[in-house]
């Protein structure tokens, strides 16, 4: 078993451990989704390989604090009816893991009370990579992992985010070396 670590921000990763491999994607989901691919492609061998998308997130509903791995992650930028109505399949929503906590993914960084309270209807945590970071890694029959730390509440709160991440990046590096160093 084996990891690689995707995160947006380099400032998210300041904490990562020095052995882990890592891959910087920058911000949204196109980014997210090119640099994972690229980093999976160069892989001779995936089998035994977990992705694990580390990150900051905005929290969509009351009283969301710290640190959670989403089972769920959802495409929310995207009208699936509509693409649906066309035939085809929008897969806005991909099972990650057990946890019923549901993180939703778009281009759109949450700064909006309105906003967040539309996307707390389906969702509890948002962010701009995650959903990105998953369906990169399924087209690669990879095991991913999300695991995001609230920095904000996903309204004007989110435009503090910069002096915020220096304390989610370091309990994302104490998780990663809390519970991936033994096995990397």
């Amino acid at each position: 078993m084996h990891t690689l670590v995707v995160a947006a921000t380099a400032a998210e990763a300041a904490h990562v451990p020095a052995h882990l491999p890592l891959v910087v994607t920058g911000l949204g989901k196109t980014a997210a989704a090119v640099a994972t691919t690229r980093a999976l492609a160069a892989y001779d061998d995936v089998s035994g390989l977990t992705v694990v998308n580390i990150g900051t997130a905005g929290a969509l509903r009351p009283g969301l604090s710290g640190l959670h791995e989403p089972g769920t992650v959802l495409n929310h930028d995207i009208n699936a009816d509509i693409v649906r109505s066309l035939g085809y399949d929008p897969e806005e929503r991909l099972e990650v893991g057990e946890s019923e906590v549901v993180l939703a993914t778009g281009d759109v960084f949450v700064n909006d009370p309105l906003v967040r309270d539309r996307l707390a209807l389906t969702a509890h945590l948002v962010d701009m990579e995650g959903y990105a970071v998953a369906f990169a890694a399924r087209s690669f029959g990879v095991r991913v992992r999300l695991v995001k730390h609230v920095s904000d509440a996903a309204d004007e709160s989110a435009m503090d985010w910069p002096a915020q991440v220096e304390a989610s990046a370091l309990v994302l590096g104490a998780w990663l070396e809390d519970r991936l160093s033994a096995s990397s």
